[in-house]
This record gives C-alpha cells, sequence and structure tokens, in this order.
C-alpha cells in the first residue's frame, strides 16, 4: 500500500492499540478500528484490514488468559453470533459506510444505556434491601425478640439469571452482525462480560477466546467479498510487530488497572466509540 509517512505512523499507533486492546484495556479496540478509517477512509475496506491484526492479538491474548476462561457464558452466544455474521455478510453488500456507522453506533449507545440502567436499579434495590427493620417480639417466640428482619440476598452466583432470556440472544446477534459489518463487535462483548459480573481476569480470558473464534469465522465471508486480499495481507504483516508489541503493553497495563476503574473504562470507551460512529 501507498502511503505517506504521516499515514504508517497512524497504522502502526492503531496496531499497537489493537494489541493493547487484546490484553489490556478491551475498550481500546474499537478506538483502533476508529483509528484505521484515517488511513482506510473506506468502513467496509478497514475491515479486512483490521481482522487479520485482530486475530493475532487473539493468539497472544489466549495464550495469556486462556485457563481464565468461563465457557459457560461463550456456549449462550456462539450459535446466535454465527447468525449474526450471517446477518451481516447479506447486509454488508446493501448498505453504504454512512448506514453502517450509524447503526452500530446506535445499537452500542443503547447497549451502554441499557447496562447503565440496569446497573443503577440493582444498586438502588440492594440499598433497600439492606436497610434493617427491627421485627417485635412475639409471645411464645423469645428467639423473636431483639431480632432483625431477614439478611438482604445474597449477590445471585448465576448473573445470567438476572438477565431477560432474550439478553444473550440479543447479544450474540448484534455482535456477529456487527463485528462482519465493522470490527465494533467488542463494545457489545464489553457490556455482556460486564453485565455477567466477570472479575478483570475472567473477563479478558473469556472475551479473548470469544473474539478468536469469531474472527476466524469471519475469515471466509471476507475473503469472499475482496476484503482480504494478497496486498491487505501483505501489509497486515508489516504491522504485526506493533501488535505484538501491543499485547505486552496491555498485559502490563492489566495488572496494575483496580477492578472497578477497569469496569468504568470499558463502559465508558464503549460509549465513546458508539457516540464516534454516530457522529
Amino acid at each position: 500500500m501507498n502511503l505517506e509517512p504521516w499515514q504508517w505512523a497512524i497504522a502502526v499507533g492503531a496496531a499497537l492499540l489493537v494489541g493493547i486492546s487484546k490484553t489490556g484495556v478491551s475498550g481500546l479496540g474499537m478506538l483502533a478500528v476508529v483509528v484505521f478509517t484515517l488511513v482506510i477512509p473506506s468502513t467496509k475496506q478497514s475491515t479486512g484490514i483490521v481482522l487479520p491484526l485482530l486475530i493475532m492479538g487473539d493468539a497472544m491474548a489466549v495464550a495469556s488468559y486462556r485457563r481464565h476462561t468461563r465457557w459457560s457464558y461463550l456456549w449462550r452466544l456462539f450459535p446466535w453470533t454465527a447468525l449474526g455474521v450471517l446477518l451481516g455478510y447479506l447486509a454488508l453488500g446493501r448498505i453504504d459506510d454512512r448506514q453502517a456507522r450509524v447503526l452500530i453506533g446506535g445499537i452500542v449507545c443503547a447497549m451502554v444505556a441499557m447496562h447503565v440502567w440496569r446497573k443503577q436499579r440493582t444498586v438502588k434495590l440492594s440499598a433497600g434491601a439492606s436497610k434493617v427493620v427491627p421485627v417485635p417480639a412475639i409471645a411464645g417466640r423469645p428467639e423473636a425478640a431483639g431480632s432483625e428482619s431477614a439478611p438482604p440476598p445474597q449477590p445471585s452466583e448465576n448473573p445470567e439469571a438476572e438477565h431477560p432470556v432474550w439478553f444473550a440472544p440479543l447479544i450474540g446477534v448484534l455482535a456477529g452482525f456487527t463485528t462482519l459489518v465493522s470490527n465494533a463487535a467488542g463494545p457489545l462483548m464489553a457490556i455482556y462480560l460486564l453485565a455477567m459480573g466477570l472479575p478483570k481476569m475472567e473477563f479478558m480470558g473469556t472475551g479473548a477466546v470469544f473474539f478468536m473464534l469469531l474472527n476466524w469465522f469471519k475469515v471466509p465471508f471476507m475473503v469472499h467479498l475482496g476484503l482480504i486480499t494478497g496486498q491487505s495481507f501483505t501489509f497486515n504483516l508489516l504491522l504485526a510487530p506493533a501488535v505484538i508489541l501491543g499485547t505486552f503493553i496491555g498485559r502490563w497495563l492489566l495488572q496494575r488497572i483496580d477492578q472497578r476503574l477497569f469496569e468504568w473504562l470499558a463502559l465508558l470507551l464503549s460509549a465513546a466509540a458508539g457516540i464516534k460512529l454516530l457522529l
């Protein structure tokens, strides 16, 4: 590819962000996709450029975090995600770049808003349940004297059960669709994993395996659409060292990020990505 020096600098920086997002701060992956559009203006063409770089990062992430994978959360997504990829494949030839960006940006922003609303609602319910209400003593039941109301319910061991039955299928279909159209499934997967309440290491391990399988599944479709070519793959190989370096930086960062900060970064970066696509 014939690029100016400043375009090469942007491309290397974006490849570095791909690596960091795969092993450190997942929300940066969408930022990398957006940065690549500064070098490859076509959203569709940039998906073919970015996908092999994402696969390189996936391999490093799986090697680092595979033992933390929570497979039970992935099995709920895989069939629906495959359906979403097929829908994206059918839609890619029928929508233009602008329509793709607006559609995906709207989906991401809506899912972020829903996650924040559910999180705030859960906090309010927990606060109400934690209030202690004294229970008056009842004759014949001395143990009741001085007793209090039942302790507040403990967090569920199965967070999936706290969400509607359509939640995982919806995320799966949307993730499959958006990832084929513009490699923008990262924010949606982040919202799903945050909703499941996974610690950061399990968040990264589960996400790494999910995206490794998903991205390899997409390759034949992208080749058939002419978005991955010999020329684009040569470009990928030139950027591969930046991706690998980014994965080591990401691992270093993850060890130093507090769990609460990690969750907020993932959520805020997802919202920023959605707004950027809308604008």
